[in-house]
């Protein structure tokens, strides 16, 4: 077997068929890219499609797999951020996750783990020098293995409550994981966890109004969030909006997931505290429909935008109501009309948290709680992502095309950090050769996932259509999960759903917005053509994911700093041959080894374009660290994937033992 890599030239030239447009006399589409297809606006299309890209090995930008670490075999923060946050990945994650495949599912969850495996249980101590004990049931700030943080670790941490709006939100990604994959032994594992996140959670309810009581820095995006400051100066918990509008969407998926365990009677108890949590919302609603941010026990309302006291627009939560619906149709049209007429919510054409600055935080609003900087009227692309969704559902999205062509503007310069200051105007990092934060990641993920919604149900999938009307045909050429099944989608024509059709059959449960797949009647491998308007059936097209690494050629010479790294890589490559040949090649193993040599490509490929100058210009820096940037992420895959295989040697699991069987041998030839 010949165990040699590509040629540099090679592997360039099939990556630029994957990502051009189609070079054919008379292409069928305005558009057509590896991911996403069709006619119309084509510049909407080749947005999405460049979304699409940045989850996937690329040579232009910088991708999901550079925030691969073998420490824990999954996903970090950031070359500068050691850890894993919940408030941070809420965003990116939720919004990528039904497009996730191997090793990313794998991944995400490992990350998740960590919040998980240390979770509060009244006994575990935090991370020095807080040394918390956490209550039974509450998450964290951020975790990485042995480490775990329970409170927001920045700011007066003597003042700060326990995570409590995180824990509503890991609460979130988890059952919305879950719900996705539907594998009954992970479901019975993580239940008994999430039941006491939900737990912790009722134990902060009023049951004189039904509303939930945090304490300073208990929001989700902390530390802004102070409290009531009491006449005597000192701090105590008030009632706030965010913690029930998470708190609503995570009973949403966890009475779900209930169900899918067959377990009504638990379900039932979690709905009548969802229905409790709603009937308090109204006491945290404005006269214009928009959610105040807190209510103070003495009736002080926080976030009437225009009031003398506390008179700011509290964005996080008001888009977070719409983007997990726990707004309904009109009162979120109403959210959108208030945003909408505050430019200063978006000057640069992305979400800042708060407009204009806070009046109510426990420090004064200077340095790094300066309006305009952080948690004070900053940009966080993880509740950008969240706007998108909001953008999508009310069919803004125009809206959603600005947040994305903005990103662009830092992604072609290797800036993909939040950029947290000047109103999402500059990078948080500015001093860094290159940025890269896993936030940044939320905006292509809410871009692609904005148009379906996809709402998981314990029996079925509710697809939403949220197409731009400029797009008359587009196709989605990447499956969507749900369980073990791919779902294609594709939409003809623009408006109303006014028939769908299943792998060319007629499917007749769907109404003029909303499209209902129950699993037991879903193919495995299903192209769903969306009609819209009165449109009529396409000719029939075939459905085909993103192309695999091929199997791999020779490559005499290459790079000369990079031997070792194609040694390393030949071994993994005949090992994804052999997983391949014995049936195992759709697993995670195979997927971790195909990324790897895939990652490798993209590095090589960005070599011959930085040569070639056709590259985007870096200064001398900057190239120097994205040419890092790329060695690196193969080394850590390879590293990372060759701990794995080495710890299944004495594993129990029979499965793993084959696996390791297959990975000896392929050392060996």
């Amino acid at each position: 077997m010949n165990s040699k890599l590509p040629r540099p030239l090679t592997i360039l030239v099939l990556l630029a068929l994957s990502l051009a447009v189609s070079s054919a006399a008379q292409p069928r589409y305005d558009y057509e890219g590896r991911f996403f297809a069709g006619r119309g606006d084509a510049d909407y299309l080749e947005l999405l499609n460049t979304a699409r890209r940045m989850f996937e090995p690329d040579p232009e930008y910088q991708n999901m797999a550079m925030f691969y670490l073998p420490a824990w075999n999954g996903l970090v923060e950031g070359p500068t951020w050691n850890a894993w946050w919940i408030q941070n990945s809420y965003g990116p994650t939720y919004c990528a996750l039904p497009f996730w495949r191997e090793p990313f599912v794998t991944f995400v969850q490992n990350s998740q783990d960590l919040w998980f495996d240390q979770m509060g249980d009244g006994h575990h101590v935090g991370a020095p020098p807080w040394n918390d004990v956490a209550p039974v049931g509450a998450l964290c700030d951020c975790a990485r293995p042995g480490f775990i943080i329970y409170k927001q670790g920045d700011g007066r941490t003597d003042l700060h409550d326990w995570g409590v709006e995180f824990t509503a939100a890991g609460l979130v990604l988890q059952c919305e994981a879950l719900l996705i994959a539907r594998d009954p032994a992970a479901i019975a594992r993580y239940l008994p966890k999430l039941e006491r996140c939900a737990d912790f959670l009722e134990s902060r309810r009023d049951p004189r109004n039904s509303l939930y009581l945090a304490g300073a820095a208990g929001n989700l995006l902390a530390p802004s969030h102070a409290g009531w400051k009491k006449p005597d100066g000192s701090y105590a918990p008030s009632y706030l909006a965010g913690l029930s509008i998470t708190t609503i969407a995570a009973l949403d998926r966890l009475i779900e997931l209930e169900k899918l365990a067959g377990r009504p009677e638990r379900a039932q108890v979690l709905a009548t505290r969802r229905e409790l949590s709603r009937r308090g919302l109204p006491l945290l609603t404005t006269r214009e429909g928009y959610f105040l941010k807190s209510l103070d026990p003495d009736g002080t309302p926080h976030g009437v935008y225009g009031a003398a006291r506390h008179g700011y627009f509290e964005a996080v939560v008001n888009h977070d109501a719409i983007c997990f619906r726990v707004s309904d149709d009109a009162q979120s049209q109403a959210i959108y009309s208030q945003i909408a007429a505050l430019p200063g919510l978006r000057p640069y054409d992305l979400i800042i948290t708060n407009y204009p600055s806070l009046d109510d935080l426990y420090t004064e609003p200077t340095g790094l709680w300066e309006f305009g900087r952080w948690v004070n009227g900053g940009h966080w692309s993880t509740c950008e992502a969240r706007m998108i969704m909001a953008y999508y559902r009310l069919g803004h999205t125009d809206d959603a095309r600005r947040s994305m062509r903005r990103i662009l503007g830092f992604a072609r310069q290797f800036r993909m950090d939040n950029n947290l200051t000047h109103f999402g105007r500059d990078p948080y990092q500015p001093k860094e050769p290159i940025n890269c934060v896993y936030d940044a990641w939320g905006i292509p993920a809410a871009f692609i996932r904005g148009l379906f919604e996809y709402l998981y149900q314990a029996d079925r999938l509710v697809i939403l259509p949220h197409v731009p009307a400029g797009i008359t045909r587009l196709e989605q050429r990447f499956p969507i999960r749900f369980g073990s099944k791919q779902l294609f989608l594709t939409t003809t024509g623009t408006g109303a759903i006014t028939g769908v059709r299943v792998n060319g059959q007629p499917w007749t449960q769907h109404d003029a917005r909303q499209l209902f797949l129950p699993y037991d009647q879903v193919p495995a491998r299903a192209q769903i053509e969306l009609l819209l308007g009165g449109a009529t059936p396409a000719a029939a097209e075939s459905a085909a994911g993103p192309a695999a690494a091929s199997s791999p050629a020779a490559l005499p010479g290459g790079p000369a700093d990079l031997p070792a790294l194609r040694a390393r890589l030949a071994k993994i490559s005949r090992l994804q041959a052999r997983l391949a040949a014995a049936g195992l090649g759709d697993g995670y193993e195979a997927a971790h080894a195909r990324l790897a040599i895939e990652c490798f490509a993209a590095c090589e490929a960005r070599r011959a374009a930085v040569a070639a100058g056709t590259a985007t210009r870096l200064t001398d820096l900057a190239l120097a660290a994205a040419d890092h940037a790329y060695v690196l992420t193969v080394e850590r895959l390879c590293e990372g994937l060759e701990a794995v295989l080495n710890s299944y040697a004495h594993a129990a699991d029979p499965a793993k033992q084959r696996v390791a069987a297959l990975w000896t041998a392929a050392q060996a030839e």
